[in-house]
């Protein structure tokens, strides 16, 4: 399935030029336009699949098992402390998952913090997060 306007089904069809540092038949990766960090990549399935939700298993155990083997090179080659990943999908609804070669001393934000108001806050999200279970 591709969708018209999405601008990674448009670069895993060739359309939209790229700079990638792997492709196979089901998976692409290559540079983000806009790192965070130097090396900062992107790695997409070439179907289109909005949500990661929404993904075959087989799709998910095949994109992270390859998001692992990017990650080692990212460390061998550009010599980075660890790589930092993330699933986003706001921005662009075509699942993709931002690999982001990390230094401990880099001085990048961390993750955004915020506090529980109380247990009973904590109680209610369990309930309703274990019931759709």
């Amino acid at each position: 399935m591709k969708n018209e306007n999405c601008i990674f089904c448009k670069i895993a069809k060739g359309e939209i030029l790229c700079d990638k540092v792997y492709e196979d038949e089901n998976f692409m990766a290559f540079f983000d336009i806009e790192p965070v960090t130097d090396g900062h990549l992107l790695l997409i399935p070439k179907e289109h699949i909005p949500w990661m939700q929404e993904a075959e298993d087989k799709t998910i155990s095949s994109i992270f098992i390859l998001t692992k083997k990017l990650m080692l090179a990212l460390k061998k080659g550009l010599g980075c402390n660890y790589v930092q990943v993330g699933v986003y999908g706001e921005e662009i609804q075509h699942l993709h998952i931002h690999l982001i070669p990390r230094f401990f001393n880099d001085d990048l934000p961390k993750f955004l913090r915020k506090k529980y108001k109380d247990n009973n806050q904590i109680k209610e999200l369990s309930g309703k997060i274990t019931q759709a279970l």
